[in-house]
């Protein structure tokens, strides 16, 4: 009865190792003694017990490998760049990826470290950052063409990270800084100009109306005081008297302005109590003075004039050198 309870609780043991399970997105490699029987997919097998054994399971899904290299490029700096590869292995090709290719990992990174290596020594380290896409694209090239005769294919390869030196790292760094430093300096110096060119033009158009209303001033002023003229002279006041007047009045208007202002900065000299008196004195010489000068020019326009005149016809007077000529005076009769 022992032996009858241990020969059934072997059958069942034979009985339940002759079925296996294959998970999805997976296969099966299933040996004969020793050699190649069969591929499984997934799902619910039956394999013979002791003959048959599962030689090996193969993942079908993507996986990815991420590879670290130090490399360094063509001005002389090492960089650390970090390849992700992306592949998996073509259900059609279970067996050349089983039983032709032992660690593909190790493979791939074989052929990543010698793309890498030949494709970056060509480009300066900014390059590296620029066209990282075109150094991928060679990567895959490269692994597509190796790998495609294992049965891997590599869906993607991508560089995640570029790490220079430290101290490059920093003088980059540095570099950026200066950089924009100097553009800010270029903006701010932009922005001086503009303000400097727009106060320049303010001051212009301010000292334009300063001088249009100081013209103007002026104009009216000089209107009221020809108005003031023609009224001092329609009741007997002549032109120097009234213009005396006039000084003086404003003069004692300006010291009357002056002390109404508490912060007036204006000092106006001479301000003695003769000031008035002297002031109208040296005004009416100036009149005199210039009444004079202008009669003294006008006589002499005059005698220029006659001079002028008495040349077109001829005076007996002037002939000195005749003998006859009454006008001559004795001494000159004398000497002939």
């Amino acid at each position: 009865m022992i032996l009858i309870y241990v020969l059934i609780f072997l059958g069942v043991i034979l009985l339940l190792s002759s079925f296996f399970t294959v998970k999805q997105q997976s296969a099966v490699i299933v040996e004969r003694f020793g050699k190649y029987n069969s591929i499984r997919q997934s799902g619910l097998h039956l394999k013979i017990p002791i003959v048959d054994r599962i030689a090996g399971r193969v993942n079908l899904r993507i996986q990815q490998l991420d590879v670290i290299i130090e490399t360094k490029t063509k001005d002389n700096v090492f960089v650390k760049l970090k390849v992700s590869v992306q592949f998996k292995v073509v259900q059609e090709t279970v067996y050349e990826a089983f039983y032709k290719l032992e660690y593909p990992h190790d493979q791939i990174t074989s052929y990543v470290f010698d793309v890498v290596r030949a494709e970056v020594p060509k480009l300066k380290l900014d390059d590296v950052f620029e066209r990282k896409d075109d150094v991928a694209v060679a990567v895959k090239r490269e692994l597509n063409d190796a790998m495609k005769t294992y049965g891997y294919d590599i869906i993607n390869t991508l560089i995640t990270d570029i790490d220079p030196d430290i101290q490059v790292k920093n003088a980059m760094n540095r570099i950026n800084a200066a950089d924009r430093e100097k553009t800010a300096a270029e903006y701010e110096a932009e922005a001086s100009r503009i303000r400097i060119v727009a106060k320049a033009k303010a001051e212009a158009e301010s000292k334009r109306l300063q001088g249009q209303g100081i013209a103007d001033q002026r104009r009216e002023i000089a209107r009221g005081l020809v108005e003031s003229v023609d009224v001092l002279n329609k009741v007997g006041i002549n032109s120097q008297e009234a213009s005396a007047l006039i000084v003086v009045t404003q003069h004692y208007d300006t010291l009357t302005s002056i002390g109404t202002e508490n912060n007036s900065n204006l000092i106006l000299l001479p301000n003695s109590p003769q000031a008035g008196s002297d002031m109208l004195n040296n005004m009416v010489a100036s009149f005199t003075a210039s009444n004079q000068v202008g009669e003294a020019m006008k006589h002499a326009k005059g005698s220029k004039g006659n001079r002028k005149q008495s040349r077109n016809y001829e005076d007996p007077s002037e002939d000195r050198n005749n003998p006859q000529n009454p006008y001559r005076s004795d001494e000159e009769q004398d000497l002939l």
